[in-house]
């Protein structure tokens, strides 16, 4: 279904600034993940784990912006640090997953036959399971950790990236220029690099927004289920998990902005991806346009 000619550019329009404000997000959060371990170095941040001499559940004021939780520790320095932390296991994750699923896609879906359908097979079973659900056995398998927490998300990730791509080249691989390379005696892996890699890794930036929005929450459920990090590294779904006994006896804190920072950065995740989906899908359909 086509959109009519006028609702283009304000569909354009709309996704360029969502695709900004994703970008305004992202970067807000890279940067305090790049300045926060300095000003605990320096000594104008507290360390994220340090409370001893401060109150517990002390309400955000000018000394503790965000209060304190329960163990006296500064909601809004563990609130930054945790952006670190979520920004490095999911993007160690998810590029893992890029680097592991995007080749095998291509292998497949170029060479078919038995490896193809073996692969699809497994691929397929990884795929059908919920993705909460295998992280959480993975992550209780592989033990608390940021490599053992990336690697939890990074198996859920390569049926993805694997599906897509290998579709993709199924695709491309019948049309004239890859005949015409064959005919020529190029070889696969000169095919694979030099023709099909950039026809088929177009919907892969979208893929990898959304699913680093996902991981973002898978990573924030497996801490508040208590497996996700060590209890000394600062972790949204952790501090969350600790912060619940406390809600309903007016500490509304100490849930609030971990919260608040993960839904941000999820939104800000999915606003980047649908801009980039938006220019992808428009650059595919304006040569036929034309």
């Amino acid at each position: 279904m086509h959109l009519p000619e006028a609702n283009l550019p304000v569909t354009r329009s709309l996704s360029t600034r969502m695709a900004r404000w994703g970008l305004v997000i992202v970067g807000i959060y890279l940067l305090v993940a790049l300045i926060t371990p300095l000003l605990v170095s320096a000594g104008i941040l507290p360390d994220a784990n340090a409370g001893l001499e401060n109150p517990i559940y002390s309400a955000p004021s000018w000394a503790h912006w965000c209060g304190t939780d329960r163990l006296g520790r500064d909601v809004c320095v563990r609130t930054m640090a945790g952006s670190g932390v979520a920004l490095q296991v999911v993007f160690l994750a998810v590029g893992v997953a890029l680097l592991v699923g995007v080749p095998l896609g291509m292998v497949s879906g170029y060479f078919g036959g038995a490896v193809d359908r073996l692969m699809v097979l497994l691929m397929d079973t990884l795929y059908t399971l919920p993705v909460l659900l295998l992280s959480v056995v993975l992550a209780f398998l592989l033990g608390k950790g940021i490599p053992n927490a990336a690697a939890a998300l990074c198996v859920v990730y390569v049926p993805q990236y694997f599906r897509v791509v290998r579709n993709q080249t199924a695709q491309v691989k019948s049309e004239l220029f890859v005949e015409a390379a064959q005919s020529l005696g190029a070889g696969p892996l000169w095919i694979l690099r030099r023709y099909l890699f950039r026809n088929v890794i177009t919907s892969v930036p979208v893929l990898l927004t959304l699913n680093a929005a996902d991981a973002v929450l898978v990573l924030g459920g497996l801490g508040f289920l208590g497996l996700g990090l060590p209890e000394t590294v600062p972790e949204w779904g952790g501090d969350l998990n600790l912060a619940l006994a406390a809600v309903p006896t007016g500490v509304w804190w100490t849930a609030l902005f971990p919260g608040l920072a993960m839904f941000v950065l999820v939104l800000g995740l999915s606003f980047l991806g649908e801009g980039i989906e938006a220019w992808v899908s428009g650059a595919e359909a304006r040569p036929a346009s034309d």
